[in-house]
């Protein structure tokens, strides 16, 4: 019953939030966490993560573009953001240090490095 009713939620969260996207959820056993896939219109995998079973983002959440391409990784710890966060698109990497949900640092690089890379 209980997985029942966190399932529930996380589909009703789901719909609230992403009411125009196909999305897959699975409740991960081991960890307690559901896991989530969001769709693109045309398919490709749009963001995936974790949402806590009380409904806050955890973990490491990815965003990818229509092509496939990583736009954004980005790191959550029960719903508030942490850690580095990196944002790509064509000419340049940035990079966020998140503390205490708050923003740290900024680092910035062109795309003309190895570093810069989406993988």
């Amino acid at each position: 019953m209980k997985k029942q009713f966190i399932l529930f939620f996380a589909l009703m969260l789901s719909v609230i939030s992403f009411a125009q996207q196909e999305r897959t959820l699975k409740l991960n056993e081991q960890t307690s966490l559901i896991e989530v896939t969001y769709y693109h219109d045309n398919g490709v995998v749009s963001q995936t993560g974790f949402y806590t079973t009380d409904g806050k983002l955890q973990g490491e959440w990815l965003r990818f573009d229509t092509k496939g391409d990583k736009t954004v990784s980005a790191n959550y710890d029960n719903g508030k953001k942490v850690g580095k966060w990196f944002y790509w698109n064509d000419k340049t990497l940035k990079e966020i240090d998140y503390t205490n949900n708050a923003i740290a640092n900024v680092s910035e690089w062109t795309n003309k490095t190895s570093i810069a890379t989406r993988q």
